[in-house]
């Protein structure tokens, strides 16, 4: 499997592309001029295309990624009026993560403010290591309020608190040992690690990779009491599903799952 950036753009608008090949469906942040910061009009043609890539059955994954030297520079703080929003932040981030697909970042650029939210908000990023990351909100006098929804539960205590306060820029590198990021890679290597990832994510059963990722999000917040009857239903669904069945057969027999994309 190739790289999603190298897939033809097959769809798009001013503010992002869409592209699906081979089962990933890419969406591409595209305002390099305004560092694809969070407009109306870039949150709204985002959550179309999440809502594009989640509907499309032959999508079974998802990446996020940018043009330009920027990931997503936060706010929009020259607020364009001319364009009603659609979406807001939270719903976005909300999309991202009830997805039943994996949201994989591919994070090619600086993240500021709520960049660094929506990086986050993928359920695997990955980073080229030449770039920096920073909540720098209290610098002009606000705070990361509604990105700290999906930051804080991947963050120390400590840490959290001293990015906040400090507004510092720090490398990718230190953000993945932070655990905002997943892997911080040199430029030159992010496509062959985002193509090893991906390689691994298609060939997880599409109900499988949907409990999964419930399970991350839901078990920690569970009474232990709850959380045993809870997966011990998702456990007999899946093991009762004709889509372990077919895992199963397929194991056996030492062949992909019919749900596994074909190479082109």
């Amino acid at each position: 499997m190739r790289a999603a950036v190298k897939r033809q753009l097959l769809m798009g608008n001013e503010d992002t592309l869409y592209a699906a090949q081979q089962g990933v469906a890419t969406i591409t942040l595209n305002r390099e001029d305004n560092k694809n910061a969070l407009s109306a009009g870039l949150l709204n043609s985002l959550g179309d295309n999440l809502k594009r890539a989640e509907q499309d059955t032959a999508v079974r994954a998802i990446v996020l990624t940018n043009h330009g030297n920027t990931f997503c520079a936060g706010a929009d703080l020259k607020g364009d009026s001319s364009v009603e929003p659609r979406y807001q932040l939270p719903e976005l981030f909300g999309l991202m993560q009830t997805s039943s697909k994996p949201v994989v970042g591919r994070i090619a650029g600086h993240c500021m403010g709520g960049g660094v939210g929506l990086a986050a908000a993928c359920d695997v990023s990955i980073a080229a290591d030449d770039i920096k990351l920073g909540f720098t909100e209290v610098r002009i006098g606000v705070a990361p309020a509604i990105i700290s929804v999906v930051c804080l539960p991947k963050m120390r205590y400590g840490d959290a608190m001293e990015l906040f306060l400090s507004g510092e820029r720090v490398s990718s590198s230190y953000a993945a040992q932070l655990g905002l990021l997943n892997h911080a890679v040199p430029r030159a290597e992010l496509d062959s690690k985002l193509d090893e990832l991906l390689a691994k994510l298609v060939r997880g059963g599409p109900m499988a990779l949907a409990a999964a990722k419930q399970l991350v999000v839901k078990v920690p917040d569970m009474d232990r009491t709850a959380a045993f009857e809870w997966t011990a239903g998702v456990s007999a669904a899946l093991f009762g599903s004709d889509e372990a069945a077919q895992g199963i057969k397929a194991f056996r027999e030492r062949k992909d799952a019919p749900w596994v994309p074909a190479e082109d």
